[in-house]
């Protein structure tokens, strides 16, 4: 009998999902040498961080209040991140949440995630972060 997995409950799931999300993208061909090259990222000192950020997201605890669009742009000047980064990062978060939860809450951490991962790529093409600009202000294609 299979168990149903249960959905994100608290900031002990939060640290779990991101954790295991870290995990997954510190070995990706492309992800990695952004974050661990690029980024020189310290898992220890970022986690509280971001499940700050994730915590904040998912139930609103209010606990996050630093500029995450910030952070990408500087990542950004010193190697560009493109499409394929934000949908290969949309595409780790996503398997890793369904691999280990289901839920409203889990459902939410994929919408934001993809909300989030669209408009930080806008934002760093010079555009628009909402995902509602007008075709009077969409960059030519």
């Amino acid at each position: 009998m299979e168990t149903a997995l249960p959905d994100l409950r608290n900031r002990d799931d939060v640290y779990d999902l991101v954790y295991g999300f870290y995990q997954r993208v510190f070995v990706d061909e492309l992800l990695g040498p952004v974050f661990i090259d690029v980024a020189h990222m310290d898992l220890a000192a970022h986690m509280p961080i971001m499940c700050d950020f994730w915590e904040t997201v998912l139930f609103r605890a209010g606990l996050y209040q630093r500029n995450a669009l910030q952070k990408h742009v500087d990542l950004h000047d010193k190697a560009p991140l493109r499409a394929e980064h934000f949908d290969r990062w949309l595409a780790v978060w996503t398997a890793n949440v369904d691999e280990h939860y289901a839920g409203p809450k889990a459902e939410l951490a994929k919408v934001q995630a993809g909300r989030i991962a669209q408009s930080i790529h806008r934002r760093l093409e010079g555009r628009s972060g909402s995902q509602f600009e007008t075709i009077g202000n969409a960059p030519d294609r």
